[in-house]
Parts: structure tokens; sequence; C-alpha cells
């Protein structure tokens, strides 16, 4: 699978086919950028970018053709390079001075505002993160309800949402890296993935 660049929801992992109602086993395949195609009983998860050695992604699966890699600059930054080499932005973790608060983090693009990725429920202003906190007890009650949880039936481990902003504009949601759904269009999908492969 190609068209990498028009990618707006993705997931990196090793599964292929997730375990379903009509499907009970999963099937797995190389660790890989997937993207979900399919209805929920007959789910694909397929690679648009796979795995490298040393935070690098290829476009094949024998890993010949570099899409990006990561190169770390200090401790807490790191470059995402193109095939050639060419810098096409940097991931920051930015430490919490409160040892019980996680980091932050930040995508940096040229020609473009800066991301900051933070814990959804302290972005935005105070009517929004009161519907978050409604819309998030109902979806609860719900799955207590009827036992929702992932596909194959379990629950499903938190994993933590960061809401990615430049200024105003919410461009990224990421769910761990089981779930990254992109909002805006001029995001280079390279930083997003190298972002899933520092996050690990």
């Amino acid at each position: 699978m190609s068209g990498w660049e028009s990618v707006r929801e993705f997931t990196l992992g090793n599964v292929e086919r997730p375990a379903t109602r009509t499907r009970n086993r999963i099937e797995w395949g190389p660790n890989a950028i997937r993207v979900a195609s399919g209805a929920k009983d007959d789910r694909v998860l397929t690679p648009c970018a796979y795995v490298g050695t040393d935070r690098s992604l290829y476009l094949d699966a024998d890993l010949t053709q570099l899409l990006c890699r990561v190169h770390g600059t200090s401790e807490h930054t790191w470059s995402v390079l193109d095939a050639d080499g060419t810098e096409l932005g940097t991931i920051t973790r930015i430490p919490s001075a409160r040892p019980l608060l996680r980091p932050n983090w930040t995508i940096t693009q040229p020609g473009h505002p800066e991301l900051l990725g933070r814990t959804e429920w302290l972005s935005g202003p105070p009517t929004r993160l009161a519907a978050k906190a409604a819309s998030r007890l109902l979806v609860g009650v719900l799955d207590g309800l009827t036992g929702i949880g992932d596909e194959g039936g379990d629950q499903p481990t938190k994993t933590r949402t960061l809401e990615w902003r430049a200024g105003n504009e919410v461009a990224m949601y990421s769910e761990g890296t089981s779930l990254v759904t992109i909002q805006a269009d001029w995001l280079d999908r390279r930083l997003p993935f190298a972002y899933c492969l520092i996050a690990t």
C-alpha cells in the first residue's frame, strides 16, 4: 500500500487482521504503520510504512526504500530526516516539572506553527472540558453495561490521549500509538509516524 501522504488515521503495530466476532484469531505481520480498512468484522490493518532498525521507516517490506528516519539530537529532542537526509522537522519531549504529571510533546515542521501535544483534559476552554467529561462518562457507562471492549472482546488498556494544537487549531489526536488521527492537511505524515516510533 502506498499513499502515506494522505493518511488520516493509523496505528503502529504488527497485527494484520485483528480478532473479531467472525474471526476468532489474530493474524500477525511485520511491525508497521498501518491503516484500517474493511467492515468491523472483516477489518484489515494494511501497512503503509514498515519499521526498520534504529527508528527508521521504509515503503517496502524488504526495507530497501527509506521513507524517513529519526536521529536523536539531545536527551529529549529528535530530528526527523527524509531519505536524502533533509530535516523534515523535530519532535521534543517536554518533561513535567511535577512528578505525577506525564510529559508534553512538541512537533515542529518548517513553515508551520509548532504543534503542542497535551493531555486532552488540559486543552481548551472550560465549557469544552465539561463537554469532554460528560462524553467520557457516558462512554464509560455504556461500555460497562454492554461489555464492549476491543474487537477481540477484551477490555482495552487505557492509553494516554493527546490533543495536538497549532495555536487554536487541533491538528492531530493520538491515543498512545494505538490510534493517531490527523486533522490538518498540511501536517507531513512522516512526523506523526516518527512520533509513534519515539513514544513506544
